[in-house]
């Protein structure tokens, strides 16, 4: 067997592995259970699972869906996530290096050789955002939120491999095919501005200058205690008011930078700094996690005004903000507004056998998102021909 198929075996049963791990956050994360210990245990019987009964994808097939001692079903969520990642993991590798669906000019005649030549830290971003959103949607589709620790995870990446990412490949490969988010002098300024409006928003939220909104009374069942919870009434309009008052240092912070980069010192000073690969690709995602953020939050404020019922939630706005910190802030934006087309399907079943007009958005924009990656030089040229830019 060559190298090449041995990497692609390799990368199928890491996915897999990955997929395992993702099972475990998906059950324990929203219940605020450790992700490490105890064990892996049957949930009917609390019987440990022994290693060779938690292998990913054979073990399930092996019991039959079945724990080995007490014979209750295992749901087949468990080897449908472990087969979803797997799928992901050697499709998006196959995509990127086998037919160089996305240009990166890396070299080298095989996958591998390119994806050993720098493509590795593109791969890597792409999948660290690709499996906690598939953790992220389930949790969605199950419980009806999102852990923002996922998004916090996500997002975190996304800074660190802009920021060095000019140290892995050169800066013409990632201007040219926009592989990561890189500043411009008037971007960077207005994330930096932004960047300390929120540091300031953080600092009042801790010192109770400003209030949290949907603040759940003390008493309250959390849903690692009762899944069944009731939740508890708000005024709607009321709690987003606070969102505003938020929101409005980091506001302010981003149009002073925008003043500081309309002036030619400020100008001057800012393209100084971007030389700088790191500080190029620091800000580049910052500004990323800034426009996701600002295009899901301005949705949500404006239909909660608007209709008087909670519109979006906060988790899809996080989701966002680290979804453009690793495809850019444009990219983030034309995911949001692709995501509705996917959850229309879902949305109509809703309504005519359920009854509801809700829906757990987060799937859909991880969805939307996962285009965006993959279509990325296809969406390039599009915009290219047709607008010029």
């Amino acid at each position: 067997m060559s190298p090449e198929w041995i990497w692609m075996a390799f990368i199928v049963a890491f996915g897999a592995c990955v997929g395992s791990f993702l099972n475990v956050v998906i059950y324990r994360l929203p219940r605020e259970k450790s992700l490490v210990w105890p064990g892996s245990a049957c949930p009917s019987c609390n019987t440990p699972i022994h290693f060779y009964d938690n292998i990913p994808l054979f073990s399930w097939l092996i019991l039959g869906g079945k724990c080995r001692v007490c014979k209750t079903p295992i749901s087949p969520r468990y080897f449908l996530i472990e087969l979803l990642t797997a799928c992901l993991f050697i499709g998006v590798y196959l995509w990127y290096f086998y037919f160089e669906g996305r240009q990166m000019d890396l070299p080298g005649e095989m996958a591998i050789g390119r994806f050993m030549a720098g493509g590795w830290l593109v791969y890597l971003n792409a999948m660290i955002l690709v499996a906690v959103f598939v953790a992220a949607s389930a949790i969605d589709l199950e419980l009806w939120i999102i852990p923002l620790e996922l998004c916090w995870f996500v997002t975190a990446a996304g800074i660190i491999a802009a920021s060095v990412s000019g140290y892995v490949l050169t800066p013409s490969q990632i201007d040219i095919h926009q592989i990561f988010p890189m500043a411009t002098a008037k971007q960077a300024s207005i994330a930096a501005g932004a960047g300390i409006g929120l540091i300031i928003s953080l600092v009042c939220l801790r010192l109770g200058i400003i209030k949290p909104s949907y603040p759940y009374p003390e008493g309250h069942e959390k849903l690692s205690e009762n899944p069944e919870a009731e939740e508890p009434e708000f005024n709607d309009r009321r709690e987003i008011l606070k969102e505003i008052v938020y929101l409005i240092p980091i506001i302010l912070g981003g149009i002073i930078g925008y003043m500081i980069v309309r002036s030619e010192a400020g100008l001057a000073m800012w393209n100084n700094w971007l030389e700088i690969p790191a500080i190029r690709g620091f800000f580049g995602a910052l500004m990323g996690y800034f426009a996701g953020c600002t295009v899901v939050w301005a949705t949500r404020i404006v239909g909660t005004l608007g209709f008087g019922r909670e519109a979006m939630g906060l988790g899809d706005v996080h989701l966002m903000g680290a979804a453009g910190a690793v495809i850019g802030p444009w990219m983030a934006v034309l995911a949001f507004f692709i995501a509705p087309f996917f959850g229309l399907i879902w949305a109509l079943y809703q309504w005519i056998f359920k009854k509801s007009r809700q829906i757990p958005y987060g799937p859909f924009l991880s969805i939307a998102v996962f285009g965006v990656m993959i279509f990325h030089d296809w969406i390039q040229n599009v915009f290219m021909n047709w607008y010029g830019f």
